[in-house]
């Protein structure tokens, strides 16, 4: 009796035993199945992030190589503006040098006229001592004027020049004190003289300018020199001259006086007028 009891224990254990060993083998399936998730999340992550690391490094390549070649063009516009550059200023260095040659070459004879009539100068100097000093050894030279002329100017103002020549036996220059009248058929009309004296030894040049009083019309100009014991007067009538054609239109276009001398052929101190009247017979001294 006791046998079978015993069998039925015997063979109850087995399978409780049975029962024992299958529970291990579910939980390991589900730790399987969680592994196998976590290796495919896993392995779905890495693909999502390659990707997208992929896509943001084009991305950033593409940037990088826009601004690369941005940067390329503007580093080659420069180069081309700094060449043009460099060519415009290598160009005005070349006229520039070729300007200060010029200069140069213009400074170097303007030094060699300078110096060719600084020694003419002292010729004629040398020359006209000599000549003084003979005429002084041979009883001087009397007071006398040279060469006249008055010609008009813009604003109703006329220029007078007369060129006067005197040695005195002494040698020595001499004041000379010059007068100019104008006059008319009652009249008299002084005209001031600026400077009012000069120094003469051999030639003086009296140079000046002075207005015509208003409604005057003088009919003869006198011109009255006093030097050392030396007195002289010339008296000339006022007459039309020659037409002048290049009469400038105002005094600040002749701010000095003509000190050229007066040639021989010029010589008159007849007033010259831009009219297109014909001119006079010749003028002589009184």
């Amino acid at each position: 009796m006791d046998l079978p009891e015993d069998n039925n224990s015997s063979q109850s254990l087995p399978e409780a035993q049975r029962n024992y060993i299958t529970q291990p083998n579910k939980v390991s399936g589900w730790l399987i199945a969680f592994g196998v998730s976590l290796l495919l999340v896993a392995i779905i992550a890495l693909v999502l992030g390659q990707r997208i690391g992929y896509h943001r490094g084009l991305s950033f390549a593409a940037e990088e190589a826009k601004k690369t070649a941005a940067g390329l063009e503007i580093s080659a516009e420069n180069i081309k503006s700094l060449k043009l550059k460099s060519d415009t200023l290598q160009s005005q260095l070349t006229t520039a040098q070729q300007e200060r040659d010029i200069s140069l070459a213009n400074l170097s004879a303007l030094r060699t006229d300078i110096q060719d009539l600084k020694v003419t100068n002292l010729q004629l100097e040398q020359g006209q001592q000599y000549l003084t000093t003979s005429l002084a050894k041979k009883g001087g030279m009397s007071l006398q004027v040279i060469g006249a002329k008055i010609a008009p100017l813009p604003e109703n103002a006329y220029e007078y020049r007369f060129d006067v020549g005197m040695v005195d036996p002494s040698n020595q220059p001499k004041n000379l004190i010059p007068k100019l009248t104008l006059l008319d058929e009652v009249n008299m009309v002084e005209v001031p003289l600026q400077p009012n004296s000069y120094s003469i030894h051999g030639i003086a040049r009296i140079r000046g300018r002075f207005l015509m009083p208003k409604n005057f019309v003088p009919k003869q100009v006198k011109l009255e020199l006093t030097a050392g014991n030396q007195k002289t007067e010339q008296v000339y009538d006022w007459q039309l001259g020659q037409p002048i054609d290049n009469m400038p239109y105002t005094l600040e276009e002749t701010p000095e006086a003509d000190k050229r001398p007066v040639s021989s052929t010029d010589s008159t101190p007849v007033a010259s007028t831009a009219n297109t009247q014909k001119p006079a017979a010749t003028t002589a001294a009184k």
